[in-house]
């Protein structure tokens, strides 16, 4: 038996992998190297996965979660981190449970895959364009690439999202299986910055980091996300782990009403932020309020918080009326940023959307649409946060693909 993998990324990869040994394989790869997209990842370290637990491991998966439990079980990230060790690669974990190669070298992730390929007997393609997915009667029967046609009893499509485009993941595939009759959600950016109506508030904030913040994302006053974390501000908006994930919860791509929330002090309650501010009050009762926040917020963000709660920042602290108190308490309680839009799809981390998951079988990765067709990473409709999740998706996802179709 023939199988064509198309793609030469994590996904595309570890099925070829997976299905070596038990039928003849032939991977396929647009571009003149493999893995040219998971050289970037982890900023060029390649944060192959997470070491969470089960659980807390699905709950950083917030789209469709419940159709990866066969593909988890079958290749874990235990298991995962089992396969590099076992073929030269140490790993290590860092915060927050991310797995990293010892060397932080994204291109020793790369050549371990390589190495195993080789050593499986994996035919790899380099510079091979695939223009259509070849099926008689709801049944594939090879491909089509830009040399000719060729026969293939099983095609595995690992083919990728519209993310990081330059590396090849163009979204030409979604458009060709949605010809063939899948259904594909529309493709967004996601894990990516957002930008702010108001770019000039951000500008003058712009490099200021805050953590251990609260920050909440809603749509037409809805809530859609709520966390406590890291986040940054930069020229044009926002950014860092806290907005990259919360950018994976938009739905309202018109942004008619998107906001982010900033709770400053996530630890108190506007009755003890209240009562703190009394206090304070007292003990600085003969400086500025700018000058006696300084014990409260980073100096960066006193001025821009004061002008929210419309107090003059040169105001003595001991003339503050009740009404100023109560409105610095709602600003620093919810300091708002309204979005206007996310960043380019070129500066996404992944793509939400992708071909409908009811459309695919959770066991096999096999699609129901058509016969001896296998789907596998970020082509479907399922994406996790920033952490190692993403690719421990794409390794699960491809590995039960080639175990799947390569069974006779």
């Amino acid at each position: 038996m023939r199988l064509a993998v198309i793609g030469g990324g994590p996904a595309g990869m570890m099925a070829a992998i997976a299905a070596a040994g038990s039928c003849q394989v032939v991977l396929f790869e647009k571009n003149e190297k493999l893995g040219k997209k998971l050289f970037l990842t982890g900023k060029g370290r390649c944060n192959i996965t997470n070491a969470r637990d089960r659980e807390d491991f699905f709950d950083n998966i917030p789209k469709n979660p419940r159709f990866l439990y066969s593909a988890f079980s079958s290749l874990d990230n235990t298991e995962l981190v089992e396969f590099f060790e076992n073929n030269g690669l140490p790993t290590k974990v860092e915060q927050g449970k991310r797995v990293f190669p010892v060397s932080d070298k994204s291109s020793d992730v790369i050549r371990t895959l390589e190495k195993v390929l080789r050593q499986k007997g994996v035919e790899v393609r380099l510079h091979s364009r695939i223009t259509d997915i070849l099926a008689v009667d709801g049944k594939v029967t090879g491909i089509k690439t830009d040399r000719g046609t060729e026969k293939f009893d099983r095609v595995i499509l690992a083919s990728g999202g519209m993310s990081y485009p330059v590396t090849g993941s163009d979204g030409y595939f979604h458009e060709l299986l949605a010809e063939k009759g899948h259904t594909v959600v529309p493709v967004h950016p996601s894990l990516i910055p957002l930008v702010a109506k108001d770019q000039q508030f951000c500008r003058e904030l712009m490099g200021l980091s805050l953590r251990n913040v609260r920050l909440t994302l809603t749509e037409k006053g809805r809530e859609m996300f709520t966390d406590v974390g890291e986040m940054l501000f930069t020229h044009f908006g926002v950014t860092g782990p806290l907005v990259l994930s919360a950018s994976a919860h938009i739905k309202d791509y018109d942004f008619s009403d998107t906001c982010i929330h900033i709770d400053l002090k996530p630890g108190l309650d506007e009755k003890e932020l209240d009562e703190r501010l009394i206090r304070d009050i007292r003990e600085y009762n003969t400086v500025t309020i700018k000058n006696m926040l300084r014990k409260l917020l980073p100096q960066a963000i006193i001025i821009p918080v004061l002008k929210d709660a419309g107090i003059d920042p040169d105001k003595k602290t001991s003339s503050l009326t009740k009404e100023e108190r109560h409105g610095l308490v709602r600003a620093v309680k919810d300091l708002q940023v309204k979005i206007e839009k996310t960043r380019k799809l070129e500066e996404a981390i992944i793509t939400r959307g992708g071909v409908e998951v009811k459309e695919v079988n959770p066991s096999t990765m096999e699609s129901k649409v058509i016969k001896g067709l296998y789907l596998a990473g970020e082509l479907l409709d399922v994406d996790a946060y920033t952490g190692g999740y993403n690719l421990q998706i794409a390794f699960s996802t491809g590995y039960l693909a080639g175990k799947s179709a390569s069974n006779i």
